[in-house]
């Protein structure tokens, strides 16, 4: 046998042995702390509904979020996002039901911040949950407008931080929100709610699950491709982000996770800032479906959130929060 490299000294499988020593020179690992738990909420009372195309998530009215937010808290998640099912009846072309004092997401911040008001809240800053057509922006000439749509952001984005959302997170990707964003907080005396930004996020088709769940499927040709970003890029996903810092951004968004961990490991490298990742309903669904069928082993769901953090995500967003805080707890 022809001996290679430092062989038979040298024996790497040495550190592999047993659990204890694994333990010691684990590399990355993950914690309660890295969790941020997706909610849906729904017109109505009395309702818990179950997602048809995302198997254990639900959809909550806003009188039936106490269990989920308690178990939240329970379970020490720090931060938890909204996102509404708007009802057909209240969207228009222009979703101006995102500037509603009583709408879901208000509602909803308004109710979670009495149940416990230590836990934060992100919401979604975004005009797809609104809008009939189901766009992010406003639409003129079968073009979805940058400048227009911002005004509309901004104040959507005060309204919620008013109601006490701490993390304002705009996932529309229209170019200039965020300084557009924080001029406006600022100017409303909310200097400390923090900005989110969906810096990359790209056009993909593992957002299925989700539109359905928000109802915000697509009413016309207009693609989203014209405004998020081209999945093939990678370099882009470095210009967005400085430009997110330079306005202002507390945080950065790769969206989704799992086919772009080269992009949370580059801007990661590239830039001093923590980075959050975004386990979107498609690959929740198919990881949560194959272990449904007994093709994956439940430990795929702890292997998929281990590889953002060893490409550098501080946080993730993922609707197995819950499972996994059950988890590690024990």
């Amino acid at each position: 046998m022809k001996i290679l490299g430092g062989y038979p000294s040298l024996r790497l499988r040495r550190n592999r042995k047993s659990a204890w020593v694994r333990r010691l020179v684990e590399e990355n690992n993950i914690s309660v702390n890295d969790l941020i738990l997706p909610i849906f909420v729904t017109e109505g009372k009395n309702k818990v509904q179950q997602i048809k195309t995302m198997p254990g998530i639900y959809r909550y009215s806003v009188d039936k979020l106490s269990n989920v937010i308690n178990r939240a808290s329970k379970a020490n998640i720090p931060l938890i996002a909204i996102f509404p099912n708007t009802p057909k009846s209240k969207k228009d072309f222009y979703g101006s039901e995102a500037l509603n004092e009583n709408n879901l997401v208000c509602k909803a911040i308004r109710k979670i911040k009495k149940i416990n008001p230590e836990i934060g809240i992100m919401t979604d800053v975004a005009l797809d949950p609104y809008t009939s057509h189901g766009h992010d922006g406003i639409i003129k000439k079968k073009k979805v407008l940058n400048d227009e749509t911002l005004e509309i952001l901004s104040k959507q984005a005060v309204l919620q931080a008013q109601m006490g959302c701490d993390v304002i997170a705009p996932s529309d990707m229209m170019d200039g929100r965020i300084g557009v964003i924080r001029k406006a907080l600022d100017k409303n005396n909310l200097k400390d709610v923090q900005l989110l930004s969906y810096s990359a996020k790209y056009a993909s088709s593992f957002y299925g699950p989700f539109r359905n769940a928000i109802g915000s499927s697509q009413k016309n040709k207009i693609n989203k491709k014209t405004y998020q970003m081209d999945y093939r890029n990678s370099n882009e996903a470095i210009r967005e982000v400085a430009l997110d810092i330079k306005e202002g951004a507390d945080f950065v968004m790769v969206k989704p996770g799992l086919p772009y961990l080269d992009v949370i490991k580059s801007i990661k490298d590239n830039f001093k800032i923590p980075v959050f990742v975004y386990q979107v309903s498609g690959e929740y669904s198919m990881i949560k479906n194959a272990i449904g069928n007994g093709l994956l082993d439940k430990e795929a769901v702890i292997e998929s959130l281990i590889s953002f953090k060893r490409s550098g995500a501080s946080a993730i967003v993922t609707y197995f929060a819950l499972d996994i805080a059950k988890k590690l707890s024990n």
